[in-house]
């Protein structure tokens, strides 16, 4: 099979979405509840990564950039992702300080889609997450000279080799000082259920100076 005859079927391929439902009154009180419960259910059915979302955002000049990156903290004050303060994600964030995300569940036919401002998180809140990291993942914070150019693999591996040289004798390991956490502080908390002939149901928190409300909106 040729990547031509890939291509000739994509038009052709489609799911039909039939795994669910979602009505006004099946939301729970708040957007973080409910976005709380789709995400113990995508990992009670299996999903993998189940907290990896897509961020979305844009530079100072408005070129778009999205990426992968993993939910590590949840409540009413937004999402939190940890990340190089020097990538190419905080940069976009320091220019714009805002962003999107959207959690996508396929095996669920279930997509969340968080937009807003971003903050970053407080120093405590930092160390907290990072003391529960795996000693492996620290030194590679540590060595990772995030969304620069490198001369290739052996450079990372050097780099990642000093650190352990560096830290060989230390029970813990710091906080790198470029390295933290951004809290997206949602306006926008979309939940998306697919539904048959494509007429699915997208149901939204919007904040507004009355405070929160929930709007249906169009498939």
């Amino acid at each position: 099979m040729t990547a031509g005859d890939i291509a000739l079927k994509l038009p052709t391929m489609r799911v039909a979405y039939e795994e669910g439902t979602l009505a006004e009154g099946e939301l729970l009180p708040t957007w973080h509840e409910q976005l709380q419960l789709w995400l113990d259910q995508a990992a009670s059915q299996g999903l993998p990564d189940a907290n990896a979302m897509v961020l979305a955002t844009a530079s100072a000049d408005g070129l778009p950039s999205s990426r992968t990156v993993l939910a590590k903290g949840l409540d009413e004050r937004g999402v939190v992702f940890f990340t190089n303060y020097t990538s190419a994600k905080s940069h976009d964030l320091l220019a714009t300080r805002y962003a999107s995300a959207t959690f996508p569940w396929y095996g669920l036919q279930r997509q969340v889609t968080v937009r807003g401002t971003v903050e970053k998180v407080r120093s405590a809140e930092t160390a907290e997450y990072w003391a529960q990291r795996p000693r492996g993942s620290q030194l590679g914070a540590w060595a990772s000279p995030q969304s620069i150019v490198v001369s290739g693999r052996g450079s990372l591996e050097a780099a990642l080799a000093n650190v352990e040289r560096q830290f060989a004798d230390a029970e813990t390991i710091p906080v790198p000082p470029h390295w933290g956490g951004w809290r997206i502080q949602p306006e926008s908390v979309e939940f998306w259920q697919g539904r048959a002939d494509r007429m699915h149901d997208r149901l939204r928190f919007k904040n507004t100076r009355g405070g929160w409300k929930v709007e249906r909106l169009g498939p």
